[in-house]
C-alpha cells in the first residue's frame, strides 16, 4: 500500500506568536511571558522552533502531522501537554518536573517507554498500537491516578505496577488474561469493555478498593465466574452485557447470589424483589450443600 507523501511544514515563530496566550510572571518572578500555546490543526510537521519558548506551561499540539516531540524536552515548566491526533511513534520525553496531564491519543505509538514524569496525574494513550505495558516506573509515577489505554493491542494487563492508580481504562484491546492486578491496590474503577476475556481469574483481595468494573462485550459464558469477584468488598457496580452469560435466563439473579453487596448490574439497580429472590436461592443452595455434605459423611462412616 503506497503511503501518501506529506508536505513538510515546520512551525514558524510567526505562527507561534499567533497561538500564544496567558501572560504570567516567569518562575523567578522578575519578568512576564506567555505560558500557553494552542497550535491546533495547523498541519505542522516539525516543532523544533518551540525549543526557545522555555516558559510555556500549557501546550496543545492536537491534530497536526508531528512525528517527533523531543523539542519539548527544553520546556521544563510544562504542566499540561496535549499531542493527540499526530503521527507520533513514541511519547518519550526526558522527565518533566512539573508535568501533570499528558495526552497522546490517536497516534502510532508502539511503546509506553520513556513516560516517567514525577508529578504526572493523568495519562492518555488511547487509540495507538501498544502491544504491552513496559517501562512505567512505579517509584516515579507515584501521583498517576488515571491511565487510559483504550484501543491498543494489549493482550494482558501485565506490567501495570502502579500502586496509586485509581482509574484504568483498557477497553477495545485484545486482552485475554488479567495479570498483576494485585499490584493496583488503590484501583477504584476498571474498564475492560470489548476485550477477549473468558474468565475472571486475576482479581485479588488486594483490590479491596475496586468499586466499578466494566466487562461489557467480552466472552464470559459461565455464570460461576461471578464468584471470583467475592474478594472485592467495595464492588458496587458491574457491566456484563454482551457476554454469552448475559443471555442466561436467571443471569441477574445468579450475579446477585454470587455478589450480594452489588447495587447495579448493567446500569440497572437491583430492586427489593430481586434481592429477596437471590437471598432465598442462596439460602436454599446453602441448605442443599449442607445436606449433601452430611449424607457424604454418613456414607463414609458406614464404610
Amino acid at each position: 500500500m503506497l503511503k501518501m507523501a506529506i508536505d513538510e511544514k515546520p512551525l514558524t515563530e510567526e505562527v507561534i506568536a499567533e497561538c500564544l496566550s496567558l501572560l504570567c510572571k516567569t518562575g523567578d518572578g522578575l519578568s512576564h511571558a506567555y505560558v500557553r500555546v494552542d497550535i491546533h490543526e495547523r498541519g505542522v510537521t516539525d516543532i523544533a522552533s518551540l525549543e526557545k519558548f522555555i516558559h510555556l506551561r500549557y501546550v496543545d499540539l492536537t491534530k497536526n502531522l508531528i512525528r517527533d516531540i523531543s523539542p519539548l524536552n527544553s520546556l521544563t515548566q510544562l504542566l499540561l501537554l496535549r499531542a493527540d491526533g499526530n503521527l507520533l511513534t513514541s511519547a518519550r520525553l526526558e522527565p518533566q518536573p512539573y508535568l501533570q496531564v499528558a495526552s497522546f491519543a490517536d497516534n502510532k505509538i508502539s511503546s509506553t517507554e520513556g513516560i516517567n514524569h514525577p508529578l504526572l496525574e493523568q495519562l492518555s494513550l488511547n487509540n495507538n498500537v501498544i502491544p504491552a505495558v513496559v517501562g512505567l516506573d512505579p517509584t516515579v509515577l507515584q501521583r498517576l491516578h488515571t491511565l487510559e489505554l483504550r484501543g491498543n493491542k494489549l493482550t494482558t494487563t501485565a506490567g501495570l505496577n502502579l500502586p496509586n492508580l485509581k482509574n484504568l481504562f483498557l477497553a477495545q484491546n485484545l486482552i485475554k488474561k488479567l495479570e498483576d492486578l494485585d499490584r493496583l491496590v488503590q484501583l477504584t474503577t476498571l474498564h475492560l469493555r470489548e476485550n477477549q476475556l473468558e474468565s475472571l481469574d486475576g482479581f485479588s483481595e488486594l483490590n479491596d478498593k475496586l468499586q466499578y468494573i466494566n466487562l461489557r462485550g467480552n466472552n464470559i459464558s459461565d455464570v460461576k465466574e461471578f464468584a471470583k469477584l467475592k474478594s472485592l468488598p467495595l464492588l458496587r457496580a458491574i457491566s456484563l452485557a454482551e457476554n454469552p452469560c448475559a443471555e442466561e435466563e436467571e443471569y441477574r439473579q445468579e450475579v446477585l447470589v454470587a455478589l450480594p453487596r452489588l447495587e447495579r448490574l448493567d446500569k440497572d439497580e437491583f430492586n427489593e424483589e430481586e434481592r429477596q429472590g437471590a437471598e432465598e436461592l442462596a439460602e436454599q443452595r446453602k441448605e442443599e450443600e449442607a445436606k449433601a455434605k452430611a449424607e457424604t459423611e454418613e456414607v463414609e462412616e458406614v464404610a
